[in-house]
């Protein structure tokens, strides 16, 4: 095991190990890395990380309300809206009130919204094969084992600490 001092190489913001909690530590690494890549390749979209899910969301579902899109994506509701804010002034994604509800706000994707879907899906068959280079089909089926049960188990803690979970 590493000493707790040791650090991630990389720029001045290193995120340093943490000698009694080594597998979260490597799962922070791994997820930053994962996101700065995710960025690199998603740069000539016009796109930053998580943005692009939104839009997958919108491609695959078609127009929803902003509210259907903060549940589906389980994002603050001021990260969401913040993100739409940013994907309207790039011309990517329209807002409307709906015209049965005025309380509701209706979001689809514009023209040069859906003509960024290709090239976002290509992205993340990057993405893909960089993450999962040099696997084996067993070691990748291992991989994807490992990360649903990690995302069972803080999903179940999540859901036991914010309060939505029946008390037992």
């Amino acid at each position: 095991m590493p000493p707790a001092s040791a650090s991630v190489p990389g720029e001045d913001d290193t995120v340093p190990a943490v000698a009694d909690a080594p597998m979260s530590g490597a799962l922070f690494r791994a997820a930053r890395v994962h996101r700065i890549t995710a960025g690199n390749l998603l740069r000539e979209t016009g796109l930053h990380p998580g943005q692009e899910l939104l839009m997958m969301r919108l491609w695959e579902q078609g127009e929803q309300r902003q509210a259907d899109l903060v549940k589906t994506l389980g994002l603050d509701p001021s990260t969401v809206t913040k993100m739409l804010q940013r994907l309207e002034q790039s011309g990517f994604v329209s807002r409307s009130p709906s015209p049965d509800d005025r309380r509701a706000v209706l979001v689809n994707t514009t023209r040069a919204g859906r003509a960024l879907r290709d090239r976002v899906l290509r992205a993340w068959r990057d993405l893909e094969a960089v993450t999962a280079a040099g696997f084996t089909d067993e070691e990748y089926r291992q991989a994807m084992r490992v990360l649903t049960r990690i995302e069972e188990n803080l999903s179940d803690t999540h859901a036991d600490t914010d309060g939505s979970s029946p008390a037992g």
